[in-house]
């Protein structure tokens, strides 16, 4: 019970000399006893104290003059244990003293064998205590961290859970902000991948901004978006694309880079890095070391996640385009007529369709070689993605021939789209090998007003037949297949 060399404090409430001296010769050296006057005891300043008194000796004449209040006072010192010091012409009532918590009674007169027993009883006692209390304390510890163990690997698991269920790089990253959110304070989360370019000097980067960002501010994020790529790379970025997050939640708060604390965090797969979170969460963040841990297992989920969706995404446009000209192919466009059939019956809007086939490619291949009427091919490809609208189906329909799908446009908007792509065509140069030369094309259109009870099949065939006159006509034209006139009521 000592303290370093400073003595063990005692109290004593009320003793008169004989007692408060035998008290102190028996118990020696090490022990400190601090006697209060019966008029004096202890009041709120001493029981407010920090240090407090390893036992109370309190005689029972004292005892049972104290009111209420203060014998409850006394009995709250948990950490102090109070022995009775009882006359010697009165009894014990044993019930009555465990009820006012003593841990001994000792009669008068006082003896040496007898404070040193009770003292003992103390010491013991004060070290029990100490020990349940170390013990409660460290329970209560291994219950707090097994706490946020727990919290920690429900975290992660809801992130691995809605990274891996979604396929999208942008659904997965939109999702990422909401669930980041049950860790840190997060505003927002982006993002860029890569793609290292044959010089292995420069990368072609696709960087995912959160939507409905005014122009400046979308310029802020992409410029800092940027510099942590070339940062994480080691590389410049020569060329970049930009899409959109598709937000988990619907939120219309839009914030730029200066809004709070940016942490910039790489994405590495198969061990290597191909891209980077951006997350700006609170200014005043403190992260704690646990914290930190599980950050950045909840990266490497992400990661794992978005490096799948970026191989699906990639397997996907293989399957679903052309190799060469990288614009849809076949199965794509019969895929989306069916849909835009069904939408053009369900909502009654115009649907058009161009079919265009490049005239006289034979001798393109004949004469410059097939290299030469691959390169036209992309070429040709190239004019149409320039020329039409990003809502617009352009697919490769077979050899030579490609076909336009036009959703929400009539005949007439047709037939003119039909007359920019053909002179667009007709006036690009095409060179191969140091050679120039043009190259045509014959176009087929067909459309259907709201309404209409053809098949989608029919789209096809009659735009079919209207480039089988145009070439039959003499090529290098538009030919548009009637539509039946709608009936006037009269």
């Amino acid at each position: 019970m000592k303290r370093g060399n400073r003595p063990e404090l005692l109290w004593g409430f009320g003793l008169n000399n004989v007692e408060a001296g035998k008290i102190e010769d028996s118990l020696g050296p090490g022990f400190f006893l601090r006697n209060f006057s019966e008029r004096a005891l202890p009041g709120e300043k001493e029981l407010s104290n920090q240090e407090k008194p390893a036992a109370t000796w309190i005689p029972q004449r004292v005892w049972d003059e104290l009111p209420e209040d203060r014998r409850a006072a006394y009995r709250n010192l948990d950490s102090t244990q109070r022995i009775l010091i009882q006359d010697s012409q009165s009894g014990a009532d044993l019930e009555k003293v465990l009820e006012d918590g003593f841990l001994a009674v000792i009669s008068s007169p006082l003896t040496s064998s007898k404070v040193q027993d009770a003292l003992f009883r103390a010491k013991e006692i004060s070290g029990l205590y100490g020990d349940l209390y170390r013990m409660t304390e460290e329970i209560i510890l291994e219950r707090e961290l097994l706490s946020r163990k727990t919290e920690q690997m429900q975290f992660l698991n809801t992130v691995l859970c809605n990274a891996t269920e979604r396929l999208e790089v942008s659904d997965i990253l939109g999702q990422a902000a909401e669930d980041l959110k049950m860790l840190l304070p997060v505003y927002s989360v982006q993002g860029a991948f890569w793609n290292i370019l044959s010089s292995e000097k420069d990368i072609d980067a696709e960087i995912f901004i959160n939507p409905g960002q005014v122009e400046s501010v979308q310029t802020e994020w992409i410029e800092l978006i940027i510099e942590n790529v070339v940062a994480l790379s080691g590389l410049e970025v020569s060329s970049y694309n930009i899409s959109e997050t598709v937000p988990a939640v619907c939120n219309s708060m839009v914030y730029s880079p200066d809004a709070g604390r940016i942490l910039a965090l790489p994405l590495v797969a198969r061990g290597e890095k191909f891209g980077c979170l951006v997350i700006l969460c609170d200014r005043n963040i403190r992260l704690a070391k646990d914290q930190v841990t599980t950050l950045n297992a909840a990266v490497n989920h992400l990661s794992l996640a978005l490096s799948n969706a970026i191989m699906f995404n990639k397997i996907k446009t293989r399957a679903n385009r052309d190799g060469l000209t990288r614009v849809y192919n076949r199965r794509s466009f019969d895929e989306r007529l069916v849909e835009e059939f069904k939408r053009h019956q369900r909502l009654n809007n115009e649907l058009s369709l161009l079919m265009i086939d490049l005239d006289h490619f034979k001798a393109v291949n004949d004469t410059y070689g097939h290299m030469a009427g691959d390169m036209v091919l992309e070429q040709v490809a190239r004019i149409f993605e320039t020329t039409f609208r990003t809502t617009d189906f352009i697919a490769r329909y077979g050899g030579e021939e490609f076909v336009i799908l036009l959703p929400h446009t009539n005949e007439e908007q047709a037939r003119m789209l039909a007359e920019r792509v053909r002179v667009n065509i007709e006036e690009s140069t095409m060179t191969y090998q140091g050679v120039s030369f043009n190259v045509t094309a014959s176009i087929g259109v067909s459309s259907i007003r709201p309404g209409c009870l053809d098949k989608d099949t029919e789209v096809v065939r009659k735009a079919d037949e209207a480039l089988y006159k145009a070439k039959m006509n003499g090529r290098n034209r538009v030919v548009i297949f009637p539509t039946r006139p709608k009936l006037q009521v009269m």
